[in-house]
C-alpha cells in the first residue's frame, strides 16, 4: 500500500499509556542512595482537578556540572520516565542539574525539562521545573524572564521543609494551569 499524500488525523494517547512506554519508567535518574540526590514529587491533575492516574512523565536534564551526554560520565543518561499512580502522583530521584548555556552566551538557571503524555492529549505537553533556592539564577534565566510573575512562579517547585525534596504539581487546565511550551 502506497503512503497517503494527505495528512492523517492525530491519535490521542491512552487510555493505556503504559503499554509500550513503561521501559525506563522507574523515575530514577540516579540510583537510590546516591549522594546529593534529591526527590521531585507531584500530582498531575486534569481540568476538573481530578488526578490523572494513567499519565507518563519524561524527564531530561543536564548533570550537576551542566553537561549533557556524550560530554558526561557514561553512567549519566540525563533521561528517565515515571508513570503516575492511582493518586495521579509521580516521583523523580535525581541530582540538581548545573546551569547550561543559552544560545546568546548567558546561562540558564538549573532546571529539569518535563514532558507529559496522557489520555486525551494529541501531543505531549512540555514544561520545566525550576528550583526555589536558585533566586539569582532564576532571575537571570531568559525563559523565566519572558513570563509574567504569576506564570513564571508556576514553573518553580516548592521545597519541602528540612529535606532534599521538592514538590511540583501539574495542572493540565484551569486557572492554575501549568505553563506549557511548544514541543518543537
Amino acid at each position: 500500500m502506497a503512503p497517503s499524500r494527505f495528512p492523517t488525523p492525530s491519535q490521542t494517547a491512552g487510555p493505556y499509556v503504559a503499554i509500550g512506554t513503561a521501559w525506563n519508567a522507574n523515575g530514577l535518574m540516579v540510583p537510590e542512595g546516591t549522594p546529593d540526590a534529591l526527590t521531585v514529587t507531584g500530582r498531575i491533575r486534569d481540568g476538573s482537578g481530578e488526578p490523572v492516574t494513567d499519565a507518563m512523565a519524561e524527564f531530561w536534564q543536564a548533570d550537576a556540572h551542566g553537561r549533557f551526554p556524550p560530554e558526561t560520565s557514561p553512567a549519566w543518561s540525563g533521561f528517565t520516565r515515571a508513570l503516575t499512580d492511582e493518586s495521579g502522583c509521580y516521583r523523580l530521584l535525581t541530582v540538581k542539574p548545573g546551569r547550561v548555556p543559552t544560545p546568546g552566551g548567558g546561562l540558564q538557571a538549573p532546571h529539569i525539562d518535563m514532558s507529559i503524555f496522557a489520555r486525551g492529549l494529541l501531543q505531549r505537553l512540555v514544561t520545566r521545573i525550576y528550583f526555589p533556592d536558585e533566586g539569582a539564577a532564576n532571575a537571570a534565566d531568559p525563559v523565566l524572564a519572558s513570563l509574567s510573575q504569576p506564570l513564571s512562579g508556576r514553573l518553580v517547585a516548592r521545597h519541602e521543609a528540612a529535606s532534599s525534596a521538592y514538590r511540583f504539581d501539574i495542572w493540565l487546565q484551569g486557572e492554575t494551569e501549568t505553563v506549557f511550551f511548544a514541543p518543537w
